[in-house]
């Protein structure tokens, strides 16, 4: 039976680093990865970043919608059509905002007899754990049903927080395995079964944010993508960013994540969405954007 391996957790937690790293030691071990990325928008440049990994034929987006819910009838659709491969495993990564308790439930309902029971990995920043305000209910809800938890910048911290995150991972989900990251392998995912962890149910409709993405130049300037993301609300958790910068002649990925973080690194892949500004959060008004990025670029100037 093929293993279906689904990766939850907060925005900016570390889900699509992982997937590359478990994905790159499957490849290395002969196993044939199947793989399905869902975001609010344009999941096709995260996907975009596996084709020099895997055949671009078993890698597969799921933009605009939830898994959870809006979304789950065509995540169904997609993994029941998933090609026979040798030595197959199947990867799920969903966004950052998913109810991954109900995620789960309603995902082993209605595959085919090929699939194993799905089973949940969920990744953790240990800096952020829990200090997410309003957001922690959504944070806790999505490792009470992981079979793996994976301990994301633990090395940033202290012994004394990562032994607090660790116990308060433990209230909410006693069942679960919890590992640093660089003790996550194959083999140790290989050895993993359905959680038997019970989970509080959750109104996932308030944590349907919206989101919107809009074109960039191509290429812009370093300061050009600084000013846009100092300017954008305060409301708005995630930002992804991929064109050109300054006279760079590859692509470049920019990021911010809800602790306020933003970085830049190179975007492997081919860029098949051109350059765009993508936004989760109140305030993702593709008009609003549009404008700041036309003013900023002003600025930059």
């Amino acid at each position: 039976m093929e293993p279906i391996i689904v990766i939850v957790g907060f925005l900016g937690a570390g889900k699509t680093t992982l997937l590359k790293k478990l994905v790159e030691d499957t490849v290395k071990k002969n196993w044939q990865p199947y793989i399905l990325l869902n975001d609010y928008e344009n999941a096709r440049l995260d996907a975009q970043q596996f084709m020099d990994v895997v055949d671009p034929e078993l890698v597969s987006a799921l933009s605009g919608s939830c898994i959870c819910c809006s979304g789950l009838p065509e995540l169904r659709r997609q993994v029941n059509s998933i090609p026979k491969r040798n030595n197959p495993i199947t990867f799920i990564e969903a966004n950052g905002t998913t109810d991954a308790c109900a995620l789960l439930g309603f995902l082993g309902v209605g595959l085919k007899s090929s699939f194993s029971p799905p089973i949940q990995i969920s990744v953790v920043d240990t800096r952020n754990w829990q200090r997410r305000e309003f957001h922690n209910e959504l944070e806790a809800n999505q490792i009470q049903v992981s079979s793996l938890i994976v301990l994301n910048h633990s090395e940033s911290v202290s012994p004394e927080r990562l032994e607090t995150v660790k116990q308060g991972i433990a209230e909410f989900n006693p069942f679960a395995k919890i590992v640093q990251w660089d003790d996550v392998t194959t083999d140790l995912i290989n050895s993993l079964k359905p959680s038997e962890s019970k989970h509080q149910p959750m109104k996932h409709g308030a944590t349907h944010w919206s989101s919107c993405s809009v074109d960039l130049d191509d290429p812009t300037s370093s300061a050009h993508i600084l000013n846009i993301i100092k300017d954008l609300p305060k409301g708005i958790l995630r930002v992804k960013a991929c064109t050109r910068l300054d006279e760079d002649e590859h692509y470049s990925f920019i990021e911010k994540i809800p602790s306020g973080e933003t970085t830049v690194r190179p975007y492997r892949g081919t860029l098949v969405s051109g350059p765009k500004l993508l936004t989760i959060g109140p305030g993702s008004d593709p008009e609003f954007l549009k404008e700041l990025v036309r003013s900023s670029s002003k600025s930059a100037e």
